[in-house]
């Protein structure tokens, strides 16, 4: 997501951060109103409401149109729909993280139970076992047939129950076997 892009999406949260503002627009989603209307409904003192309203105003999210001599306030559903899609689109908020490091996790994993490239233990927990798992697996080149002894060799370069982690990588579906023949699919 483009600076500019998270830096409106911030300042949506924000305004609608506020009690008085969401109790507004929900106002004005069923009715026209004035700053003096909205004060009495609200019990706020009105420069208070003109200061939400023009919060408000700057996202576009509240139309005015005077009449006579007061200015008449209705929430604009179209451009709250508009926002909606452009911000919480997947693909949108997907991008939220790009400037996250996704794999610190796994990098963390790998270094707490990796000393050099001896497998200190095999983790019990799921997930951090399927973290060593894939990394394991990227010992194999894709399409490449391995026999059992094979296998069994490279694993015991990492840990000494190879066995294990050779169940482990078929059960995890990281690598297949048929016929004493193993190999990584993907």
């Amino acid at each position: 997501m483009k600076k500019e892009q998270f830096q409106n999406l911030l300042q949506f949260f924000k305004a609608l951060a506020d009690e008085s503002r969401l109790k507004i627009v929900g106002i004005l989603a069923n009715q026209e109103c004035s700053v003096e209307e909205l004060a009495v409904l609200l019990q706020l003192k009105e420069p208070t409401v003109s200061h939400h309203l023009a919060k408000l105003k700057e996202l576009n999210l509240v139309t005015m149109r005077p009449e006579g001599n007061s200015r008449l306030y209705q929430l604009d559903s179209e451009a709250l729909q508009s926002i909606s899609k452009k911000i919480f689109a997947p693909e949108q908020i997907a991008s939220l993280i790009e400037d996250v490091d996704t794999e610190a996790w796994e990098t963390k994993v790998l270094k707490n139970y990796f000393e050099g490239d001896n497998l200190k233990e095999i983790p019990a927990s799921r997930k951090k076992r399927l973290v060593i798992l894939k990394w394991l697996a990227n010992k194999f080149e894709v399409g490449v047939q391995y026999p059992e002894r094979t296998v069994n060799e490279i694993l015991k370069c990492y840990h000494a129950d190879y066995a294990t982690l050779r169940r482990e990588l078929i059960g995890y579906q990281l690598m297949q076997r048929n016929n004493g023949i193993y190999w990584r699919g993907f």
